[in-house]
């Protein structure tokens, strides 16, 4: 079963670890938001690609999630102590790979194409390809009148002012990646991973063409969502900032107008109905990955639960 995955944050970079532990390079690639992408420090940081790419090559800080494991801080400590720009905190092996990236990047090369190369480097044989070589921004709009760039409202501003819309600067004119446009075309099943809504998946599917081929497929979503309460991440605080009370079928219902397929957890399973309403085939387990076993048993279920959709949509 060919597999287009779509992923941003932690959550969705945990169960393409799973999906690629059960799935050949050939039968899985994985688009990648890069909405959240910005300059800091003169460097092209792209924070979801490196987490879906650290996770995969094993080299993910499996505290936090995201950065690099073993790492070390003794740059941004002295750059701290120098009164530098320090609010985003870069690891010293985190600081090369944006070092790498950006060198690369001045010297022509597209974001695909350094994705690949690091790819190759550290190991990596499903392609994971940026949603587009173009750059397109995520900006939040705030109760207060503010507009803040993504990481100025993720990590600066800690997620504290209240979102009342989001813009994803460039996307209308952005050209999605044509291999990764192919991948999901080519795919029996396209998958929406734990990742959040709003700012993760949303601004791969504001690409040009992307929405419309993927409501040619069947396709599944698991919940980022677990009773109320966002598994990492701020979805169920922009869910209820935005007048929506935080749950799976909110979730369910954000995606309602192409859904196949939903997975919650079973701390949900009273939602269920509420989804089948919807024409959404549910399916309920449990979805929280604590471990790369978990990731693994997670992945087998969405798979199984997939043939179990595509069987029904024949």
């Amino acid at each position: 079963m060919r597999v287009a995955a779509l992923a941003g944050g932690v959550g969705g970079a945990k169960l393409v670890d799973g999906l690629a532990a059960l799935l050949p390079p050939d039968e899985l690639s994985v688009i990648v938001n890069t909405g959240d992408d910005f300059e800091y420090l003169g460097l092209q940081i792209s924070p979801d690609l490196d987490t879906v790419c650290y996770t995969l090559a094993g080299l993910a800080n499996p505290a936090t999630g995201w950065g690099q494991r073993d790492e070390s801080w003794r740059t941004f400590e002295t750059l701290s102590a120098l009164g530098g720009l320090d609010w985003f905190r870069l690891g010293d092996r985190d600081l090369a790979t944006h070092l790498y990236r950006t060198e690369a990047l001045k010297k022509g090369q597209s974001l695909s194409q350094v994705t690949r190369d690091l790819c190759h480097k550290w190991g990596i044989k499903h392609p994971i390809y940026p949603m587009s070589d173009d750059p397109v921004r995520t900006f939040v709009s705030t109760r207060q009148g503010e507009v803040l760039g993504f990481q100025e409202y993720f990590v600066h501003r800690a997620c504290q002012p209240e979102v009342t819309g989001f813009e994803f600067r460039g996307a209308g004119t952005a050209r999605p990646i044509p291999e990764a446009l192919d991948a999901i075309r080519n795919a029996d099943l396209v998958i929406l991973t734990p990742s959040n809504p709003w700012v993760s998946i949303g601004p791969i599917l504001a690409m040009p063409g992307v929405l419309a081929v993927i409501r040619q497929k069947p396709v599944i979503a698991v919940s980022p969502i677990v009773d109320g309460k966002a598994l990492k991440g701020p979805a169920a605080k922009m869910f209820h900032e935005l007048g929506i009370a935080p749950s799976a079928a909110a979730v369910a219902a954000h995606y309602r107008e192409f859904l196949t397929g939903f997975v919650l957890d079973a701390m949900d399973a009273a939602e269920l109905d509420k989804i089948r309403q919807w024409r959404i085939i549910p399916f309920a387990t449990n979805i929280i990955m604590k471990d790369r076993p978990d990731r693994a048993r997670l992945a087998r279920e969405v798979l199984d639960f997939g043939e179990t959709v595509l069987n029904r949509s024949q």
